[in-house]
């Protein structure tokens, strides 16, 4: 394992060394580790396939549904690595190797963000405006809406990509982590990373911040609506509608904003519990998010039940 040290000479190999502070209890962090990523693949692979095969479950909210269970992609560009380092001490990444995985990692987030902000007009169309929600929500719209979602992600990530590589890397080589973090990268430069800073936080601005006010609107807009509805079993039915998505909503943003802004400004948080929660914002949701909608989706669990059982 080499260390440069040298002033003017940029390295092109890192060591990523896993949960700093907890190096001798690896063997046992990796078995959840382990546990949810297969749980997470096998369970959003039977959600896209049931999605993607069963015509009758061909709506907006499905189709955004399908879209959010391909962060499953997200966990197999980690854990593999993850379990590497925790098991045959393997953490040698190429500084370009890094720089794709934290372009991917950061992309995926403001994509899954983008989807749920989405999912959640697809709910405010469906309970303020019922009558209209098929030919305002078109699968045509849906498609185009999916395609806007990719190209703001890769869009505001993709000149991070420049804005490292004029980095020079310089100092210790050695990153206490499971992933590559763009922040967390670009703070082992000896340039002024202010630029670097500056620009993360401005596209966490315009994305990630920006979402989540308009979810919050939306919310706002379809709590107006229910609570003006006449009936109980419309509260309940709306209110049931909404519940698997603000629980996936909490899971979601709850630790990945943490673990962003303790990345920035966290200078007193144990380097430990940033790890923990930077590898719980990729595991946990897509471990969680079929079995969320596939026990309070009643059209799904149905179909889950005939996969799984009919023979």
């Amino acid at each position: 394992m080499t260390i440069l040290n040298h002033s003017g000479v940029s390295q092109t190999v890192f060591y990523l060394l896993g949960i700093s502070g907890l190096q001798d209890q690896h063997m046992w962090i990796s078995i959840p580790f382990f546990i949810s990523y297969v749980i997470a693949l096998l369970g959003n692979s039977l959600l896209i396939f049931i999605i993607l095969t069963k015509h009758s479950i061909h709506e907006p909210m499905y189709l955004f549904l399908c879209m959010l269970a391909g962060d499953v992609i997200l966990s197999t560009s980690m854990v593999p690595q993850a379990l590497a380092i925790f098991w045959f001490n393997a953490g040698e990444i190429s500084l370009d190797h890094c720089i794709t995985q934290l372009l991917y990692i950061h992309s995926t987030f403001i994509s899954e963000s983008g989807i749920l902000l989405m999912m959640a007009f697809d709910h405010y169309i469906a309970i303020c405006y019922p009558l209209r929600y098929t030919t305002i929500l078109t699968h045509s719209l849906t498609g185009k809406i999916g395609i806007m979602i990719f190209l703001r992600s890769y869009g505001t990530i993709f000149p991070i990509i420049f804005l490292l590589k004029t980095l020079t890397f310089c100092q210790n080589n050695l990153i206490p982590h499971t992933i590559c973090e763009y922040i967390g990268l670009a703070k082992y430069a000896c340039n002024d990373i202010r630029v670097n800073i500056g620009y993360g936080l401005l596209v966490m601005a315009l994305t990630v911040v920006l979402d989540v006010l308009l979810i919050f609107v939306s919310y706002l807009l379809i709590l107006y609506a229910v609570f003006h509805m006449p009936s109980h079993d419309a509260h309940h039915k709306a209110f049931n509608t909404c519940g698997s998505h603000i629980c996936v909503i909490i899971l979601f943003y709850g630790p990945g904003m943490f673990t962003i802004f303790t990345q920035w400004f966290g200078r007193h948080i144990p380097p430990h519990i940033h790890i923990l929660l930077a590898n719980v914002c990729i595991l946990v949701p897509p471990m969680l998010n079929p079995i969320i909608y596939g026990i309070k989706t009643k059209q799904i669990l149905d179909q889950v039940v005939h996969v799984l059982f009919t023979r």
